[in-house]
């Protein structure tokens, strides 16, 4: 794999283009975000969808959506809750169009 310098020097453009493609298809959401940088990993403001705790907020989404994502609290001192979830983009292009339906419908 790390013979051919492609395999990994395209990495970044790569993933870039995931992350555009999931943030675009949400262009029209409720959702709010800062394109991420860096990382494989998107943050979502839900503040204009729900008041629910984002532990919350990411349980419906598994049990009702079967989509995961990861409560940011998780993450912070005090569990401060920032209404955010953080979603993989790092995902087949079949996959990111069903979760990308799935927050659309928010």
């Amino acid at each position: 794999y790390l013979k051919n310098e492609n395999h990994y020097l395209d990495l970044n453009a790569f993933y870039q283009q995931k992350r555009d493609y999931f943030i675009d298809g949400l262009s029209d959401s409720n959702f709010k975000w800062q394109p991420s940088e860096g990382t494989y990993f998107q943050l979502l403001d839900y503040t204009n969808i729900t008041d629910d705790r984002d532990e919350v907020f990411a349980k419906r989404l598994i049990t009702e959506y079967k989509l995961a994502s990861i409560p940011i609290s998780s993450f912070n001192v005090n569990n401060r809750d920032d209404k955010v979830l953080r979603f993989c983009f790092a995902k087949k292009q079949e996959t990111l169009d069903k979760a990308i339906s799935i927050l659309n419908k928010f």
